[in-house]
């Protein structure tokens, strides 16, 4: 059993060591060479040329063009990595002003293209910059949405494109009590107009409308795309999902990295109805949500200009027959702004989105994760502070798992008691290992122990951290959330460090050596656990169990400050359920005799004299 228990720990020391090095040789080469990537393109400033939309040769008369084909690449990208408030400052513009969100519509494309998220800021000092989520075509980070009309290939209808300079009332301006129309004649009959509405949050509803004067029916196609110039700065963490996203019909979730969309691959379509999809950042998304009753043909794309990437998502509906004399339109909805879980769970429910609240990255375990999310923001709200909520949750769930938690030490408090007789049979079998397990398994039987249960409640509790673990990671509601003293954002790590004495002495240490009081609170809290039970016998077993703790101190380090002080605080609390437990079934309790031999290790015993 000894030598089980060794191969089977050591599996687990050699899996988190390839995980750290994974981490270390890959992973964070990865993120550096996006950064750098980035900066390159930022850097360079080049300037792209206008560039035309490829000619549909290979589609057939009559077939529905690409969505927005027209527009869908950036015909008249300006200097490429000019300053974002100097491409605003070019074009005339609508201001958009709500409770959550200020920017403006670009008159010019008709665009909305700029905007700022009123409630979030860069760093956790409110005076920093707001997040900006949207912005123009031209600038560094252009990431802008577009909704529009293309005409079946072989038509020469004049369409709304880029250039296009929409008029707008004057005085307009978007709030959630004045939506605004914009306006465009194509001087051929057709007069093109958008409707643009928007609630305190996030949601816009984009409605188009075209009206035939030119005496016989014409044919146009909705569209609606959102695009993304270059590659943004992603964290590259394997367990968030940050790039293109959608729910589309029976294909389901479609999670597609950048980096997917290469040269093999650059577009992938859909053809579903309803859904949704678009662009998803850690806690940022903007997203196109059609008439989830209407068919659509969805793409994700990317199409490089001038060197740099163009990222679209978007989607085409069918085609509208304008009649001479009569109008036709198209009315679809985008998403743009923090990823609130109440505010996407109840854009969902109202207007019956399918499976929105996957814009939020559940992660595998779903059914933990979110019903932890929803267990924490209850107890928050109770108590305004999340760091005492993840406490307080800590506690349900050690109720939750009592009765498997009893059992589980009262067995392990058995088997303490059956360890003279244990030792006894492996004196008397010596290397025999199969005598010895079969007499080992008979004594278990006799005595009503089960050797494998003290392993359940550290099971039960892997979904259950993984969850957690994800609720702090990914979810906005936990970003710069103040505990208390120094931790000011339970999910960014403990900023201490022990190796500048917790900001004692002058220096910033490198990311490796940033270990925090909560990670060494945690660390000895996970020491004294394992310093209940006696030392194993076995030498390896041993060492691993001593060197453990500080392995784990060093790897949560770099965790979410409100995970570590979750896994200290449940370590605290385990201490007190085991020692109790013990002390009832008559267990002597190994803590101050395995703290005494530890601190003597050092010590060698003399030999009498002769």
């Amino acid at each position: 059993m000894m030598g089980e228990n060794r191969e089977f720990l050591l599996a687990i020391a050699l899996s988190i060591v390839v995980l750290l090095a994974w981490q270390v040789f890959v992973g964070m080469p990865q993120m550096e060479q996006a950064e750098k990537q980035r900066a390159a393109e930022e850097a360079a400033k080049q300037t792209v040329t206008s560039q035309q939309a490829p000619a549909p040769t290979s589609q057939a008369p009559g077939v529905a063009p690409a969505p927005g084909l027209q527009p869908a690449l950036p015909g008249a990208v300006a200097t490429a990595g000019m300053d974002r408030a100097a491409a605003i400052a070019a074009t005339p513009r609508v201001a958009i002003d709500t409770p959550s969100l200020r920017g403006s519509i670009n008159l010019k494309g008709g665009r909305v293209d700029d905007l700022h998220l009123r409630k979030y800021h860069e760093t956790v000092d409110p005076k920093s910059p707001e997040i900006v989520l949207l912005s123009p075509s031209g600038s560094a980070d252009a990431f802008y949405a577009d909704f529009g009309w293309s005409a079946a290939p072989g038509t020469t209808i004049a369409l709304p494109g880029p250039e296009t300079v929409w008029t707008a009332p004057q005085g307009a301006k978007l709030t959630p009590t004045t939506p605004v129309t914009l306006a465009w004649d194509n001087g051929e009959g057709l007069v093109f107009s958008r409707t643009i509405s928007v609630d305190a949050d996030y949601l816009f509803t984009l409605s188009r409308e075209v009206r035939n004067a030119t005496g016989s029916p014409v044919t146009l196609y909705p569209y609606a795309l959102i695009s993304r110039h270059g590659l943004p700065k992603v964290q590259n963490f394997f367990v968030l999902h940050e790039g293109l996203i959608g729910v589309l019909g029976d294909e389901g979730l479609q999670e597609i990295d950048y980096g997917d969309l290469d040269e093999d691959t650059r577009v992938r379509t859909f053809n579903v109805t309803g859904g949704w999809l678009g662009f998803t950042d850690k806690y940022w998304a903007a997203a196109l949500i059609p008439d989830q009753s209407e068919k659509i043909t969805a793409r994700f794309s990317n199409h490089p200009v001038g060197g740099k990437d163009i990222f679209q998502s978007d989607y085409l509906l069918e085609p509208r027959t304008v009649p001479a004399g009569g109008s036709a339109g198209a009315t679809g909805r985008m998403f743009a702004g923090a990823k609130v879980v109440s505010i996407v769970d109840d854009y969902s429910n109202t207007h019956g989105i399918t499976k929105f609240d996957l814009l939020i990255d559940w992660g595998w375990f779903y059914i933990f994760t979110k019903p932890m999310f929803w267990l924490i923001d209850w107890l928050y709200r109770m108590v305004g502070n999340f760091g005492v909520a993840i406490l307080l949750t800590t506690v349900i769930v050690k109720l939750v798992l009592f009765p498997l938690a009893n059992k589980s030490y009262a067995s392990m408090s058995k088997m303490k008691l059956l360890q003279p007789e244990m030792m006894k049979l492996k004196e008397r079998y010596g290397d025999d290992r199969v005598k010895q397990q079969q007499a080992m398994m008979e004594l278990y039987k006799k005595e009503k122990v089960n050797p494998m249960s003290g392993c359940l409640p550290i099971v039960v509790q892997i979904p259950i951290f993984f969850a957690l673990y994800k609720v702090l990671f990914g979810t906005i509601e936990m970003r710069h959330a103040p505990f208390f003293g120094w931790i000011q954002d339970l999910a960014a790590p403990d900023p201490t460090t022990l190796f500048n004495l917790f900001g004692l002495i002058p220096w910033a240490p490198p990311s490796f050596l940033m270990i925090g009081i909560w990670p060494i609170i945690m660390g000895v809290t996970m020491f004294l656990q394992m310093r209940l039970n006696p030392t194993p016998p076995d030498p390896i077993q041993a060492q691993i169990f001593t060197w453990m703790p500080l392995f784990f101190t060093f790897l949560l380090a770099t965790f979410p400050a409100g995970l570590v002080i979750y896994w200290a605080w449940n370590n605290f609390l385990s201490i007190l359920q085991q020692a109790t437990i013990m002390h009832r079934q008559g267990v002597k309790i190994e803590l101050w005799d395995n703290l005494k031999s530890l601190l003597s290790f050092g010590k060698k015993s003399e030999e009498p004299k002769t």
